[in-house]
């Protein structure tokens, strides 16, 4: 529940992107949230206050002469026990009234009204692909913007209107991942993170190959912890079935050697590296470009195998590294004396810090357990989601960056 404790005022704004506000208020709500939602005059020409109060179980504001205010002063009772404003769908109009400073109904009057050193605005736009261009709107998102305002990004695609472009507003679940990575502490703001992922497929033939059991659920985890953590995330991943984490970069690859390419060709710009993938140790020494068949003989094919480059080795020998440029965090996933084996690829592999974790118990899981094992000893990060796990490991690392340790 990323956002437990938190109060949200969600503000509606007339657009039919209204419809997704239902499905965002709800999301909050799942993630722990208490959501007070506001709506304007057009927002009721698109959606009911009645379905807005049974989301966010709450009576909904929409008018700054509401009597149930106790004090007639709803714009500073409901901006004063804000953790945020997030306004949603954001129309063009509405901007221009914050742009402006105007405040003649409630919810503009209560993004004036708000604490600015302590309620953070947020708006998600929603428009027609020409409003979006508008020079008038581009200079309302730059005042926005200069007045401390969060403009989140806008969607891509078909609009209410039968156009298509850039303006529609963001997803539910898009929306809900930039609030809360809004929240995160910005641990990691202006490094450059590189992440690999997954496990490696070497190809036996045209139809088979070797892999491993890894899901990439713990290298997507701490992509996405990175990237709320205000880095630049580039995520190196290999032939896995998970959607790409809000804000990353991300690079699909196959085998060992092409993940070693990838990773090398991106490790220039690179501050840190992170070295989550299960990467094949040996493949084929040559593929068959044909099926093999069987041959009646009730014997396997005689395969023979050669060793995969050593990626995390590689880099971590690298003059960047050696230099302290590159920081490159390893990872190991073992079946047994996690410590011992841990320690011991730590040293063989000459990384400042290694992270442990048994194979068999987390590959496909949403759960995890680590140890972090580096030159002055070893700390446990107990038994979580992966998710949370993430996030201890990008402090941990955060604080080693400061440290230079």
């Amino acid at each position: 529940m990323d956002l437990q404790g938190k109060h949200i005022v969600l503000g509606l704004t007339g657009g039919i992107a209204c419809y997704k506000a239902a499905e965002f208020c709800r999301a909050l709500v799942k993630e722990g949230a208490t959501v007070q939602v506001v709506m304007t005059e057009g927002a009721l020409q698109f959606i009911t206050p009645v379905t807005m109060q049974a989301l966010s179980n709450r009576i909904v504001y929409t008018s700054q002469w509401d009597a149930r205010a106790p004090n007639a002063m709803a714009h500073i009772n409901l901006s004063r026990e804000a953790d945020a404003i997030v306004i949603a769908p954001c129309s063009a109009d509405f901007m221009a009234r914050l742009a402006q400073g105007r405040a003649d109904e409630l919810l503009s009057l209560l993004c004036l009204a708000r604490p600015m050193e302590r309620v953070p605005l947020l708006i998600a736009p929603a428009m027609n692909r020409e409003m979006w261009a508008h020079p008038a709107t581009r200079r309302n998102v730059a005042q926005l913007q200069a007045d401390g305002c969060t403009v989140l990004d806008v969607g891509v695609g078909e609009q209410a209107c039968g156009e298509t472009g850039d303006g529609r507003m963001l997803e539910p679940q898009e929306l809900l991942a930039d609030v809360v990575a809004f929240f995160q502490p910005k641990l990691l703001a202006g490094q450059h993170v590189l992440v690999s992922a997954g496990p490696t497929y070497e190809a036996i033939d045209p139809v088979r190959g070797i892999t491993n059991l890894s899901s990439g659920k713990m290298g997507f985890a701490i992509a996405r912890a990175a990237s709320e953590a205000g880095a630049q995330v580039t995520l190196v991943a290999g032939p896995v079935s998970l959607p790409t984490p809000r804000g990353v970069k991300r690079v699909d690859v196959r085998s060992a050697s092409n993940m070693l390419a990838a990773c090398m060709d991106r490790a220039d710009t690179a501050s840190i590296f992170i070295a989550t993938a299960a990467v094949a140790d040996w493949r084929p020494k040559q593929a068959s470009d044909q099926k093999i068949k069987k041959d009646g003989s009730g014997q396997p094919p005689a395969l023979e195998f050669v060793e995969n480059p050593d990626i995390l080795a590689t880099l971590a020998q690298s003059p960047r590294a050696r230099s302290g440029a590159l920081y490159c965090v390893g990872f190991a996933a073992e079946s047994h004396d996690l410590l011992a084996n841990s320690s011991a690829k730590r040293l063989k592999k000459g990384v400042p810090l290694l992270v442990g974790n048994i194979g068999p118990a987390t590959f496909g899981q949403d759960e995890n357990a680590l140890l972090l094992v580096d030159a002055h000893g070893t700390r446990e990060l107990a038994r979580n989601t992966k998710r949370a796990l993430a996030r201890q490991l990008i402090a941990e690392i955060a604080s080693r960056m400061v440290h230079k340790e």
